[in-house]
């Protein structure tokens, strides 16, 4: 059985976030290690803005549904 991979909370991804321009800003890393560093926290950044428009439109679902309300997941489509 494949190992799935464990998906980061918002704020953890942020924290690693942090620490990888940390990294980067120390100048400490080789060309290597800079580059993939950085590829990882634009992986990064590119998840932090999916969880945050998936936020967004489930606030405005809720905002918009009255008293129908009822929340979309937007990853596999299944109403809860």
């Amino acid at each position: 059985m494949p190992n799935k991979k464990k998906k980061n909370s918002f704020e953890e991804s942020i924290n690693e976030l942090e620490a990888l321009v940390n990294a980067l800003e120390t100048g400490e890393l080789s060309l290597e290690e800079s580059l993939s560093t950085f590829e990882k926290g634009i992986k990064l950044t590119k998840a932090c803005q999916l969880q945050l428009n998936q936020a967004k439109q489930k606030v405005s679902l809720l905002i918009g549904e009255g008293e129908n309300i009822h929340l979309v997941d937007y990853e596999d489509g299944n109403t809860t």
